[in-house]
């Protein structure tokens, strides 16, 4: 024997399964119109009008659905690439790569070959792996801001004989 809570539980659920499978597919709506109605259920058991009940459950499914999109976007589901259509990489650098990067190579000693005094000197302490506190006693900066401050104004100057221009700060 059916009340009438159960004949409209019943209506709406096509009508949510409709509208959830309009916009998520079949699988997706069933699950989430379960979901929905057992909210219902659960924490409006209270309601038993189709005035009532109507708003309520597509609001409710509407928050469903907009939970199970976040899910599925975080996760990586929504759009997931398909394997056979991406490109297997060995894992070595291209000819491309291996000419860029010889390319910066020369620059880049070129660049450090050009550096004069105290960043000529920072530079090769740098690549010692030494600490700024370190380098600060080995210069005899007066403290390690010095340092910083030398430190940033000699890559300045590296970044802008990499580009090509000559600078003297």
């Amino acid at each position: 024997m059916t009340t009438s809570r159960d004949r409209i539980l019943s209506a709406l659920r096509e009508r949510i399964v409709c509208y959830a499978a309009s916009r998520l597919g079949k699988d997706t709506a069933e699950d989430l119109a379960q979901e929905a109605l057992l909210v219902l259920e659960q924490k409006y058991s209270h309601l038993s009008s189709l005035d009532d009940l109507m708003p309520l459950c597509f609001q409710i499914l509407n928050f469903k659905m907009r939970d199970f999109r976040r899910k599925t976007t975080r996760r990586g589901e929504w759009d997931p690439a398909q394997v056979a259509d991406l490109p297997l990489s060995d894992g070595k650098p291209n000819a491309l790569d291996l000419m860029e990067r010889a390319s910066l190579l020369e620059r880049l000693k070129a660049a450090v070959a050009a550096s004069t005094g105290r960043c000529r000197d920072l530079i090769r302490l740098k690549l010692e792996g030494k600490s700024f506190a370190q380098i600060q006693a080995e210069l005899g900066a007066a403290t390690i801001n010095t340092v910083y401050t030398w430190d940033f104004r000699c890559r300045q100057d590296l970044m802008i004989r990499l580009r090509g221009k000559e600078y003297r700060a």
